[in-house]
């Protein structure tokens, strides 16, 4: 048992370090407002991720196209990540390409590109990252670790200073569900 609660004592000593870090919560707070704008304008957010950050981004998608704590409109949020684009595009252009490939499909000027990243260093999120910004579209970064080739390149981001993946992730999804939260309130405040 006394591993169980040390594993739970170190997720929960994540969240206070993030709660008093004050830049990261204004970061955060200007992401909302960005999503809100976002969606008031038409326009959409693309997410994406590798391995456990592809889950989460698909996580995150669902929470807006579906539904998060009631019933509401549903609002553009798309995650690449379907399983036929990955792999024609990984055989056809190579594994690097593929959420470039998808940014270049779907993304628009004033879209929203987020990316969900441990490291800040894959090579598929770098292309995708520079394709967004050939199409004006807005960046956040979910970082971790040392922040990587990504580190302060985006609009915003979200700096996770945990050392491991599995650590970073779970404060990302946090923030996310936070962020989902809160774009719901200042959208539709009659669902608080």
């Amino acid at each position: 048992m006394s591993d169980i609660k040390d594993s739970l004592h170190v997720a929960r000593n994540s969240i206070d370090t993030l709660l008093a870090d004050e830049h990261t919560l204004s970061v955060i707070d200007n992401i909302i407002s960005l999503f809100v704008a976002t969606f008031q304008h038409n326009h959409k957010i693309l997410v994406c991720g590798n391995g456990g950050s592809c889950c989460d981004a698909m996580h995150f998608a669902e929470e807006f196209t579906g539904r998060f704590n009631k019933n509401r409109p549903a609002l553009p949020v798309l995650a690449l990540a379907d399983p036929s684009h990955i792999t024609c595009v990984a055989n056809d252009f190579g594994f690097d390409a593929i959420f470039q490939r998808g940014v270049e499909a779907f993304g628009n000027e004033n879209d929203v590109f987020l990316a969900l990243t441990t490291s800040g260093n894959s090579q598929n999120i770098v292309n995708a990252f520079q394709e967004a910004q050939a199409k004006k579209m807005k960046t956040v970064i979910f970082n971790g670790k040392t922040g990587g080739t990504l580190k302060g390149l985006a609009d915003y981001e979200v700096f996770i200073t945990e050392k491991t993946s599995d650590r970073i992730q779970e404060i990302h999804m946090l923030v996310l569900h936070a962020i989902i939260e809160q774009v719901e309130y200042r959208l539709f405040p009659d669902l608080k």
